[in-house]
C-alpha cells in the first residue's frame, strides 16, 4: 500500500505543528507531570481549533475528515510533547463505539459535546477484562438495564463525562448471553472512582479504578445491536490502535530529535560525537525504525478511511509502533548519557510515555494473537 499526503493533509499537519510551537510550554510540562494534572487550557484552545473530534462528521461539530488527518495531529502534538500531546489526543479516546455504531441521538447528545470542548471521553481498553473476558454484568429490567461491577485502570476516570462499557449479558440463571456496549454517565448514580493512580508515564492522562454498583440505564443507552459487543470491541480496538500507533510515532519522533540536536553539539575527546561512526550508525537505525513504523501507522490510517478496516494491519502499526518508541526513547537516553536522565532533558519522560503506550488499547500478547490469528488462521 503506498500513501502519499494530500495538500489539504499538509495544511493540517503544519497548522498542528504551528499550533504546539505556540501552545506546548517544557516548563509547564514538567509542572503538569509532576503533579499529574490534565492541560486543561491546552486542550481548549485545541478543541477551538479543530483538532479534537477533526474525524467526526460536521454535522456534529467535527472536522469531517478522516483517520489519517487524525494521525497526523497525533504525530505532531506527540513530537512536540509525548505527555501533553497523549493526554489531548486521548480526551476523545474510545469514543469510536459511538462514530461507527451509534445512533444520530447517541452522536448529537456526546460525540458534539466532546468535538465543541464540553466534556472528554473515557476509556476501558487495556484493563483486566479485555485480557480476561471478565466484564460487568448487565441484567435486563422492565425499564432498561442495571449493571454492576468494575474495571481498573481507566484512562480519563474521575474527569470524563462518559464511558462505552462493555457488559456480559445475564439472564435469569446467570448465564452470559453475549456482550453489549453501554454508554455510562459519571453523574448517574452507582457510579463512582477511585483515586487517581501514580503511574509511571502519560500522568497528565488521569487513570482510576471504576465501580459500578446497581447503576440503572434505559435501553437508549445501548450502542448497537445486541449482543452485538464483541464485534464492536475488535473494529473499535482496531481503530484504537492506530490512535496509539500515532502517538508512539509521535513519541519515538520527539526523542529521536532531541537525540540528534544533542549529539550535534556535545564534544567528546575533541569532536562532535554525531562525527563518530558508532553514534551515526545508532542514528540510521533510529530513523529506519521510525520510518518503518511510520509507514505502517499511516497504512493503518488509510485502511479504516477506505470503509475496509484492517485490524491485522493496525496490531501490526500498534506493535511495531509502541515498540519502536521505547527503543528509540531509550537510545536517546543513552546518547545523552548522565543527562538522559534528567526530567529537564524530556526523553526519560519520552520513555516513560512509551512504555506506558505498550500496554494501552491490548498489550503485546494479545496484539501478537491478533496478528497470528492472520497468519495462520484461528486453531481449535
Amino acid at each position: 500500500m503506498n500513501f502519499e499526503m494530500t495538500k489539504s493533509q499538509r495544511e493540517i499537519q503544519k497548522a498542528a505543528r504551528d499550533f504546539v510551537k505556540g501552545e506546548f510550554d517544557k516548563d509547564l510540562a514538567l509542572n503538569f507531570d509532576r503533579s499529574g494534572n490534565f492541560p486543561k487550557q491546552i486542550w481548549k484552545k485545541a478543541v477551538e481549533l479543530g483538532f479534537i473530534g477533526i474525524h467526526f462528521p460536521e454535522k456534529f461539530s467535527g472536522g469531517g475528515l478522516g483517520v489519517i488527518e487524525n494521525v497526523l495531529v497525533a504525530e505532531e502534538f506527540c513530537k512536540k510533547d509525548s505527555t501533553i500531546g497523549a493526554a489531548i489526543m486521548l480526551s476523545s479516546f474510545a469514543t469510536e463505539y459511538l462514530l461507527r455504531f451509534g445512533s444520530d441521538r447517541q452522536k448529537e447528545q456526546f460525540l458534539t459535546p466532546v468535538a465543541e470542548g464540553k466534556t472528554i471521553s473515557g476509556s476501558i481498553f487495556g484493563t483486566l477484562p479485555l485480557a480476561t473476558g471478565e466484564y460487568p454484568c448487565a441484567l435486563k429490567t422492565n425499564d432498561g438495564w442495571r449493571i454492576c461491577g468494575e474495571f481498573d485502570h481507566v484512562a480519563n476516570g474521575g474527569q470524563a463525562g462518559f464511558f462505552c462499557v462493555p457488559c456480559a449479558i445475564n439472564s435469569k440463571d446467570g448465564k452470559s448471553d453475549g456482550l453489549n456496549i453501554f454508554l455510562i454517565e459519571s453523574r448517574q448514580k452507582g457510579v463512582a472512582f477511585g483515586e487517581n493512580e501514580d503511574k509511571l508515564g502519560l500522568r497528565m492522562t488521569p487513570t482510576t479504578k471504576m465501580i459500578l454498583t446497581d447503576v440503572e440505564i434505559s435501553q437508549e443507552n445501548q450502542i448497537g445491536k445486541e449482543n452485538s459487543g464483541q464485534k464492536q470491541i475488535d473494529r473499535v480496538l482496531g481503530e484504537c490502535c492506530v490512535l496509539i500507533s500515532a502517538i508512539a510515532l509521535g513519541t519515538a519522533q520527539g526523542a529521536f530529535e532531541r537525540s540528534l540536536s544533542y549529539v550535534k553539539q556535545r564534544i567528546q575527546f575533541g569532536k562532535k560525537i554525531v562525527q563518530f561512526q558508532v553514534t551515526r550508525h545508532k542514528l540510521v537505525v533510529m530513523a529506519a525504525q521510525i520510518e518503518q513504523a511510520r509507514y505502517l501507522t499511516y497504512c493503518a490510517a488509510t485502511s479504516f478511511d477506505s470503509r475496509d478496516p484492517n485490524t491485522y494491519l493496525s496490531a501490526l502499526a500498534k506493535l511495531t509502533t509502541t515498540r519502536t518508541a521505547v527503543a528509540v526513547a531509550s537510545e536517546a537516553i543513552q546518547l545523552l548519557g548522565g543527562y538522559g536522565y534528567m526530567k529537564e532533558y524530556e526523553v526519560e519522560r519520552f520513555y516513560r510515555d512509551a512504555k506506558t503506550l505498550q500496554l494501552m488499547a491490548g498489550d503485546t500478547d494479545r496484539l501478537k494473537d491478533v496478528i497470528a490469528e492472520n497468519i495462520v488462521g484461528r486453531t481449535k
